[in-house]
């Protein structure tokens, strides 16, 4: 039995899993304070961790029913992500696998969210290709074990959901973009408009979103205030099937290259409805699976976290006292 902590970015979260079974998984947002300033403030973040860290851990516990000293483990997000997040999580994680003398687990973001296909309801074991998609990163990675996974292509720039939260506040329509463009989207054209799908001829597997960005910036600068306002819904339609647009291309692309039997799709960008809609169409004409884990899974959380760490060598105490967060990836992506 895990205990899991995630305070990578805007979210401070804590779970217990069992192997595959998620006994408890909180998670307190702070999406309401960061939408006045249109994203996450890394200070305001890094605040808001540390006030919510301890309550947060322990309604995790008592939602598993378990007590501190029964965990085998304790495990912590180590990177990527914002560096004075990181270490509210680091510190708070360190303390409390101390005062019971266990184990601490380091685990790697981004091999959180590949590993959250691994937990229940239907997890799946390796080999399979899973597509990670979230604010702040995107990439392709081949999955063969457990323990790690190859990086297959990623963003040249933008992830794609920071392309989401640019244009929903380019279009007024606040944050979190993706929900938000995907709420305006539902009543517009994604014919509407022409926007870019970079990258799409390019014979690679990596992802750009800087320049879908700017087009949606020089439209709604060609349109002006009133034309715009009036035809958000469109544009919001049109912009996210870009996006969708690319994430497919690439990930059809993989799929020629790997001959892998089953699509896994991971980040907060998995949740959006017209991507899991066509990652659905693209597995069936093929006659692959398709694993989608339930949409708490997809955006930030600390059960991906211990999924992960289950996976990944324990350090025994006291040796982890020195240890520290990293705001880059762990070694654990080649």
């Amino acid at each position: 039995m895990i205990l899991a902590l995630e305070t990578s970015c805007d979210d401070t979260c804590a779970a217990v899993v069992d192997g595959p079974r998620i006994l408890s998984n909180v998670v307190s947002s702070q999406a309401s304070f960061h939408e006045q300033y249109g994203g996450v403030v890394p200070e305001v973040a890094s605040r808001h961790h540390l006030q919510l860290v301890n309550a947060v851990t322990d309604a995790a516990l008592s939602q598993a029913g378990a007590e501190l000293s029964q965990v085998d483990a304790v495990a912590v997000t180590q990177g990527p992500g914002l560096i004075g997040a990181l270490l509210v999580g680091m510190s708070t994680a360190k303390a409390l696998a101390s005062a019971v003398r266990k184990p601490l687990i380091p685990a790697d973001h981004l091999h959180g969210h590949v590993a959250a296909n691994f937990l229940e309801p239907d997890p799946i074991d390796p080999p399979f290709l899973c597509l990670v998609a979230s604010g702040g990163h995107t990439l392709l990675a081949g999955v063969s074990d457990h323990s790690s996974f190859e990086t297959l292509g990623q963003t040249l720039d933008d992830a794609a959901g920071e392309a989401f939260d640019k244009g929903a506040r380019l279009l007024g329509l606040g944050y979190p973009g993706g929900p938000a463009i995907q709420r305006a989207a539902q009543e517009g054209d994604p014919a509407a408009f022409g926007f870019p799908v970079a990258m799409s001829r390019d014979p690679g597997l990596d992802f750009s979103f800087s320049g879908l960005k700017t087009a949606l910036v020089y439209r709604v600068r060609e349109l002006g205030e009133e034309r715009t306002a009036a035809s958000v819904p469109d544009l919001a339609a049109s912009y996210q099937r870009a996006i969708v647009d690319q994430l497919v291309v690439k990930l059809e692309r993989a799929l020629d290259r790997g001959g892998w039997g089953v699509v896994a799709l991971g980040g907060g960008v998995a949740a959006n409805v017209e991507l899991r809609e066509r990652a659905g169409q693209l597995c069936e004409a093929r006659e692959i699976g398709l694993k989608l884990v339930p949409l708490e899974l997809c955006t930030d959380n600390a059960a991906m976290i211990a999924a992960a760490a289950a996976h990944t060598e324990p350090i025994p105490y006291p040796d982890y006292l020195t240890f520290d967060a990293s705001a880059q990836a762990a070694n654990l992506a080649v």
